[in-house]
C-alpha cells in the first residue's frame, strides 16, 4: 500500500533525507521511530503530497506520487503533529466542514460527523466549541479529521506527543481498530513504548538514513539476551560486585555509582541470575534489589547510533512548518 525507493530531500546543506526505501503491506503499522531532526516528518510530508521529494520515486496503493498527486490524495488521510482543528467551531461543524470539502452533501457530512464523534467517544463534546476541548480531545477530534473520507491509508506523524499517559492509551486503542477495520498506517513516533505496543515493522531514523528495519522482537535481538539488574546495598561493595557480575556476564558489566546498580547481559536469564545472586551471597555483598529485563528499543537505539532517542535540535525538513489544514 505505501512503496518507496530511493526518497532523499535537502534543504541547502542540511540532509533531511538521504534515500530512504519503504514498503508496507496492506493491513500493517509501519513504525517509523527517531527524535527530530532524523527525518520522519520530512518522510511523511513527501508521501503525503506536501512535498516534492529531491530524488526517488513512491506509490500510494499502486498510484504513482510524482506523475498523479491528486490521487494519492484520494486515497490518503494525515494527521500531523499538531491539531487541525478550528477552535470557533464545535466539534460536529469542524467534522462537517471537512466532510463537505471532500464533497459530501451537507446531510452525508453531518451522518459522517456524527458517526465519527461516537467512534472516538466525543458525542458529549460534539456541540462545544474546541476551544473548550482537552488536548487528547483535539487529537482524537484530528485524528477523526483524517478519516472522514475513510481513506485506506493513513499517515498519523508522532500522533501521541504532548498528550498524557491516559490520552495516550486511548489514542493508541482507536488506532488498533483503525488497522483491525483494514486501515494501512504509517506512524511516526519518538516514543519507543508506541512504536513497541503498535506497529507490525519498524524502521530506525537517525540523520535521515534508516538504520535498521524489523520488528520490535527482531531489533531487540540485535542488542543481545536479557540483562540482570543488581543494586548492592553498599557504596563500598560496587567494585567486588562487578567483579562477580563479571564471571556471569556476556560482554561489559555497566555500573550506574550514584544509585548503586549494576546491569549486564546473561545467557540464560533465571539460571544466570540465580548463580549470580549465590555468587554475590558467597562474597558477603549484601542486594538491595535484583531482577531481570528484557531489551527496550532504547536499548535498541543506543546501541544503533551511540546516543538515546532522546529529542535533539530539529533540522532540515523536520523544522520546516506546513499549515495543518493543506494536509488534508
Amino acid at each position: 500500500m505505501i512503496h518507496a525507493e530511493g526518497l532523499a530531500k535537502s534543504y541547502g546543506d542540511v540532509t533531511a533525507l538521504a534515500g530512504i526505501d519503504l514498503s508496507v503491506p496492506e493491513g500493517t503499522v509501519q513504525g517509523v521511530l527517531g527524535p527530530n531532526g532524523a527525518g520522519k516528518t520530512t518522510a511523511v510530508r513527501i508521501l503525503s503530497t506536501l512535498l516534492k521529494p529531491d530524488a526517488g520515486r513512491a506509490t500510494i496503493a499502486g498510484v504513482d506520487l510524482l506523475s498523479n498527486p491528486s490521487g494519492v490524495r484520494e486515497l490518503i488521510g494525515l494527521s500531523g503533529q499538531s491539531a487541525a482543528v478550528d477552535e470557533y467551531l464545535t466539534g460536529v461543524e469542524n467534522l462537517q466542514m471537512v466532510g463537505e470539502l471532500y464533497g459530501m452533501s451537507r446531510s452525508e457530512a453531518k451522518s459522517r460527523a456524527t458517526e465519527l464523534l461516537a467512534q472516538f467517544s466525543l458525542t458529549d463534546a460534539g456541540a462545544r466549541i474546541i476551544k473548550t476541548y482537552s488536548g487528547g480531545m483535539r487529537r482524537r477530534l484530528d485524528l477523526a479529521a483524517a478519516l472522514v473520507a475513510r481513506p485506506p491509508v493513513l499517515f498519523m506523524d508522532e500522533p501521541t506527543t504532548g498528550l498524557d499517559p491516559r490520552a495516550r492509551i486511548e489514542l493508541w486503542d482507536v488506532i488498533r481498530e483503525l488497522v483491525g477495520g483494514g486501515a494501512t498506517l504509517l506512524l511516526t513516533t519518538q516514543y519507543l513504548e508506541e512504536a513497541d505496543k503498535l506497529a507490525d515493522d519498524i524502521v530506525v531514523m537517525d540523520h535521515g538514513r534508516i538504520i535498521a528495519q524489523g520488528d520490535a522482537d527482531q531489533l531487540k535481538a540485535q542488542v543481545g539476551g536479557e540483562r540482570a539488574e543488581v543494586t548492592v546495598e553498599r557504596p563500598e561493595e560496587v567494585d567486588r560486585a562487578r567483579a562477580v557480575l563479571a564471571t556471569h556476564a556476556v560482554g561489559e558489566v555497566r555500573v550506574t555509582p550514584q544509585s548503586r546498580l549494576l546491569t549486564a547481559q546473561v545467557a540464560d536469564g533465571a539460571s544466570s541470575l540465580r548463580r549470580l545472586l549465590d555468587g554475590l551471597d558467597d562474597a558477603g555483598i549484601a542486594v538491595l534489589d535484583f531482577g531481570l529485563r528484557r531489551p527496550t528499543l532504547d536499548d535498541v537505539f543506543l546501541t544503533l547510533t551511540g546516543h538515546r532517542a532522546e529529542t535533539t535540535p530539529e533540522t532540515g525538513g523536520d523544522a520546516a512548518t506546513t499549515t495543518q489544514e493543506a494536509s488534508r
